[in-house]
């Protein structure tokens, strides 16, 4: 089976197995965001329960 290249470069794992990755609104229409909410954004953030059998089969795991 053949992982979905897209997949890759937008998720990534963790030492314990969960699915790392990043948060949305964070690319482009900055000038009207808060620095607070800029700042939130920054950091990365699992991929809930429900989602990461899904988002690991596009892995390819």
């Amino acid at each position: 089976m053949k992982s979905i290249s897209g997949a890759k470069k937008r998720f990534t794992l963790t030492g314990t197995g969960k699915v790392k990755r990043k948060h949305a609104y964070h690319s482009h229409i900055l000038t009207k965001k808060t620095k607070k909410q800029k700042r939130n954004l920054d950091h990365f953030t699992t991929v809930e329960a429900v989602d990461q059998k899904r988002v690991k089969a596009m892995l390819g795991l």
